[in-house]
């Protein structure tokens, strides 16, 4: 089977959220200097930004800032293709059910269902990132490859009237200065050790289905918290699931709607406003 694809972000029909100005870029630490902070104790600055739909200078924008840009790919369920500039591919929940058209170098998994894990992973995946720990204890990733750094916090998963610790990992994905959160088959409300284990979170990949994962107003109170300026949402099972959902974050948060499931982000194109955008699955 051949290598993981690695293409250049190509310019699709998605839409483009366009910020006006950014904090800048990470830089190589020179000798002796402070080395650049990762997303745990980064603080947002968020300025002043616009929102744009694609067009020919936005185009050239992105081409010319392809080297600072992640395209993301809802592949349907809990999964996302995560691509990141020098082409690292991820997917989330990776399955025997829903899988991309390609080998990712990364699979995170969860344990609360079959279609959020898989015991057999496709053997041409490099790393495999299993949200629990089968010996037992809490899961515990720390993963840098190329231009990405994956990192996991563990919570509790339902079993009946049980719980299983440790069951579940929200994976947070630190890709071209943006921290990409993926909350998995999450179950219960977050602590304040969780939010200060998350840090600061650009955009949150969310299950809103209500009832397998946590209920409605649980997952507004934990988006809420977290306070990305981005939420996807994600684990619906309807039309009509997924426009209960929509409602309840109040008018703070607008909703875009994406006609593609790929959109393509960068510290340029986070919103101003906490903004839901809904990707279709592919």
């Amino acid at each position: 089977m051949p290598a993981p694809l690695r293409p250049r972000l190509a310019l699709l029909p998605v839409l483009l959220l366009a910020l006006a100005a950014w904090c800048g870029p990470f830089a190589p630490a020179a000798a002796g200097a402070v080395p650049p902070e990762k997303c745990p104790r980064m603080v947002a600055q968020r300025p002043p930004v616009r929102l744009a739909a694609l067009d020919p200078g936005w185009a050239r924008h992105a081409e010319a800032a392809a080297d600072r840009m992640v395209r993301l790919t809802f592949v349907g369920h809990a999964s996302f293709l995560i691509e990141s500039p020098e082409g690292v591919t991820i997917v989330t929940d990776y399955n025997d059910y829903v899988r991309p058209n390609l080998v990712p170098q990364v699979a995170t998994m969860n344990h609360a269902h079959d279609t959020h894990y898989t015991d057999h992973p496709d053997p041409e995946v490099e790393h495999v990132l299993r949200g629990w720990n089968p010996d037992g204890g809490p899961a515990r990733h720390e993963l840098t490859l190329q231009d990405v750094w994956i990192r996991n916090v563990p919570t509790n998963i339902r079993r009946g009237s049980a719980t299983e610790y440790g069951g579940n990992s929200i994976f947070v994905f630190e890709v071209a200065g943006l921290c990409i959160a993926h909350l998995g088959h999450l179950h219960h409300l977050l602590t304040p050790d969780h939010l200060e284990a998350l840090g600061r979170i650009d955009v949150v990949l969310a299950p809103v289905d209500g009832s397998y994962t946590l209920d409605l107003e649980g997952m507004v109170e934990t988006l809420k918290a977290i306070n990305a300026p981005l939420v996807i949402p994600m684990h619906y099972f309807s039309a009509w699931g997924l426009e209960r959902f929509l409602p309840r974050l109040g008018k703070e948060y607008e909703v875009r709607r994406s006609d593609g499931p790929v959109v393509v982000l960068s510290r340029e194109t986070l919103p101003k406003a906490p903004t839901l955008l809904v990707l279709p699955g592919r």
